[in-house]
């Protein structure tokens, strides 16, 4: 089998799996007891938030641990919605993009179904949020605030994309949050991991993160909530997670998480450049034998224009070498080097989307199934919808083009046979559906 849908799930590690063993049988006691049995699972609990904490360098109190991603956007959403309304004020405002993910995007709709005033902001052909319009949303609901003296205002905006794999502009976005007085969420589930994140560069008042995704087990998540922002309970019941989150906490998922998350963290780097080389080798095979392939989102061929496929560094690859290496070994100038990967970090390093010409994506999946391949047409959580992509939609593509997406999200461990075996099934496919 050749796996390239780790954007859905990942394979548990090895790490993790031996982090949890322990307390998958042995320190079985519940974290909330008092006696010695229960406080080594209570000790366990905390030592992973501290493990997770050091590594987004911030305070253990400000991670809560949840049951997954999708938990950990309702929490932030709902909670911003939920401590305006308990301060009683005159007005709330949820701001988000068009190409977030359903836990965002149902749950801002859910909200706006009760009279919650929503703004949902465009985004270019390659993904990117539409700054410009952000700002104006921002005004217009400052001005609304002073006339009305007491409001919220959440921005709720992903920071990779999970199906094209666009990564924004946090730092923009944060900094406008500030100025406007904003409380700024970003949900890193396909980001935490893969690309660094820093709380204060950012200005990320709320971080939702999940850990199947790192290859952590399932069923377990976190949300980070900046120290001073006062936020109600999420789940009403026990006094976990400082009597916000209740419910008897996951101990050997979250120590599982933990030791995921410090893997993933150590290796991003090097992992990251080995994914990014296997990316860009994909999209340059794939296009050299599918006529009529168009790359969705951001093209990490093409550089203001300049075609970067007949570069010598890029035709560079070797099984396990960096790309960075192959930079350093071929660009003429640092400025060159600099570019090309400052270009590289605006897409998930392992994010491959592809739209194919005349044929639907769910008929390809099925043929390379066949094939022992497993991709997606899209995200995983709107898997069996028979609409087309929201987000193909948003970055301009057709409903034809939409319903044409396939998506593989690689490792690091994908070997250059398996490419070109897989490359060689996708263009078989498509042309034995259009016959």
């Amino acid at each position: 089998m050749i796996y390239l849908d780790n954007a859905a799930t990942t394979a548990l590690s090895e790490s993790a799996r031996n982090a949890m063993e322990p307390y998958l049988s042995g320190y079985y006691g519940n974290p909330s007891s008092i006696y010695r049995f229960g406080q080594e699972a209570r000790k366990a609990v905390e030592e992973s938030r501290q493990t997770i904490a050091s590594l987004l360098h911030v305070s253990p109190r400000e991670i809560y641990f949840t049951g997954g991603g999708t938990e950990s956007d309702n929490w932030a959403i709902s909670s911003v919605v939920l401590e305006s309304a308990l301060k009683k004020e005159k007005s709330v405002q949820l701001i988000t993009s068009t190409i977030e993910h359903p836990a965002v995007l149902r749950t801002c709709a859910f909200f706006e179904s009760l009279g919650v005033k929503v703004s949902r902001i465009p985004v270019d052909k390659e993904g990117f949020l539409n700054l410009e319009i952000l700002e104006k949303v921002l005004q217009e609901e400052s001005s609304l605030r002073k006339t009305e003296e007491s409001s919220h205002c959440l921005i709720s905006v992903m920071a990779a994309n999970n199906e094209i794999g666009t990564i924004e502009n946090l730092k923009e976005i944060g900094r406008l949050a500030k100025e406007y007085g904003a409380v700024f969420h970003t949900d890193a589930v396909q980001a935490f991991g893969q690309i660094p994140l820093d709380m204060e560069e950012m200005r990320i008042d709320l971080l939702s993160a999940s850990s199947h995704k790192i290859h952590g087990p399932k069923g377990v998540g976190l949300l980070y909530i900046r120290k001073g922002l006062k936020l109600p309970s999420f789940l009403h019941g026990g006094a976990q997670e400082r009597g916000l989150r209740a419910g008897t906490e996951n101990v050997p998922g979250i120590v599982g998480f933990s030791a995921a998350a410090k893997e993933a963290f150590s290796t991003m780097e090097e992992m990251g450049r080995k994914k990014v080389a296997l990316r860009d080798l994909f999209f340059k095979r794939l296009l050299e034998e599918i006529p009529g392939v168009k790359i969705s989102g951001v093209n990490p061929l093409k550089d203001e224009g300049r075609d970067c496929s007949k570069d010598k560094f890029f035709l560079s690859y070797e099984t396990g070498k960096s790309v960075e290496e192959g930079i350093l070994k071929e660009a003429k100038t640092q400025n060159e080097r600099n570019n090309y990967l400052s270009l590289l970090h605006h897409r998930l390093p392992g994010n491959v989307h592809i739209c194919l010409p005349g044929v639907e994506g769910e008929s390809v999946l099925l043929l390379l199934d066949q094939k022992g391949i497993c991709a997606s047409s899209g995200s995983a959580c709107a898997s069996g919808s028979l609409e087309p992509s929201h987000v193909l939609l948003a970055i301009g593509k057709s409903h034809e083009e939409a319903y044409s997406g396939l998506r593989l999200s690689l490792e690091e461990t994908l070997t250059e046979e398996e490419l070109e075996y897989t490359v060689e099934a996708i263009k078989e496919a498509v042309e034995k559906l259009k016959q």
